[in-house]
């Protein structure tokens, strides 16, 4: 393999000199730059990101540590965060946290060692201690929905709290007297904005009652079996707010395999926007987040930040939409 100081000895420069043209760093006269250029396209030597990046402390590259790529809402949001990062010129780097700190951790280890440039994280394990280890080892980050509690973070998230509120007016609007909601991880600060949504519009109700609730935990074999549950607890439901999508295709498998029909019996509304809503009869209303501008606002605040522009340390939040379809479809002959 063609090494630097092949080009060096070729061009009759110092290493460092080839160095300060590759890196575009520091003065050369033009007539050396030439033939280091040429001594580059003769030896067709391709210059190594981690070798430069020892030198820079810069290797053109980011990483998206996501909480579990199964969940088609996080492949959605990696797609806009590798677009607008390759449009800036840099490489993304993806992890696969499981939602487990340990393996979080790990992986911030790895990308300090390798010079990555900067860090998004849509996982819901950052720990205090992980930022400062972050700052003390000058790597940029930002954080999607939430940073951990008393730490000042660029963070880039959704309105869950009116989203869940929007989710179950929509519901009481088609017609639905009972409504019962299904949700995700508590310790998440998404599921519990949107358990907190649904509790504040419904609690004045009197039907309303606690046992109207029941954990699914973000994915779709718990939405399965929180449907089967609710269903068996208060059979008079006819409206569900879902927590995510993923869980609201397993609330509609359920009762359609239950005998129930949907919307004609129950109405069912998702949160997120996924494309898999659409691929299931009937389709799934749903609050839209906008996850592509979510992964691009976050990817353009990093980039920002690894530039060394002054970013301020805020929470930037996106409005949701709500896009109704077949699921929550209203009955007129209420």
């Amino acid at each position: 393999m063609t090494t630097i100081r092949d080009v060096a000895k070729l061009s009759g420069v110092s290493a460092s000199t080839v160095s300060r043209v590759l890196n575009k760093n520091g003065y050369v006269n033009q007539e050396t730059e030439q033939k280091v250029k040429q001594a580059i396209q003769k030896l067709q030597y391709e210059p190594n990101a981690v070798a430069r990046g020892l030198a820079s402390k810069k290797t053109g590259t980011i990483a998206l540590i996501l909480p579990n790529i199964t969940n088609p809402f996080f492949p959605e949001l990696a797609r806009a965060v590798e677009d607008v990062a390759r449009s800036y010129g840099y490489t993304v780097l993806f992890g696969n946290s499981d939602d487990q700190g340990d393996k979080e951790k790990s992986y911030i280890e790895v990308l300090k060692q390798r010079y990555v440039d900067g860090i998004i994280f849509s996982s819901h394990t950052l720990q205090r201690d992980d930022v400062v280890r972050l700052r003390s080892n000058k790597i940029p980050f930002v954080v999607l929905d939430r940073a951990p509690a008393g730490e000042a973070c660029s963070v880039v998230r959704s309105n869950n709290l009116e989203g869940a509120r929007m989710a179950v007016r929509h519901l009481l609007d088609r017609g639905s007297r009972k409504i019962a909601h299904i949700y995700g991880p508590q310790d998440i600060l998404t599921a519990k904005e949107r358990l907190r949504g649904y509790e504040e519009t419904v609690k004045d109700f009197g039907w309303y009652t606690p046992t109207l609730m029941v954990p699914g935990n973000f994915r779709l074999d718990g939405g399965m079996s929180a449907a089967k549950e609710l269903m068996q607890r208060h059979p008079d439901v006819d409206g569900i707010f879902v927590g995510n999508d993923l869980m609201a295709v397993g609330v509609l498998k359920t009762l359609l395999r239950m005998g129930i029909k949907v919307p004609e019996q129950v109405a069912v509304c998702g949160f997120d926007g996924i494309h898999l809503t659409e691929a299931v009869e009937p389709e799934i209303t749903t609050v839209a987040q906008p996850i592509y501008e979510l992964g691009a606002l976050a990817t353009k605040l990093l980039i920002q930040k690894v530039n060394g522009v002054d970013v301020e340390n805020k929470v930037h939040e996106l409005e949701v939409t709500l896009i109704p379809r077949d699921s929550t479809r209203k009955d007129t002959s209420l």
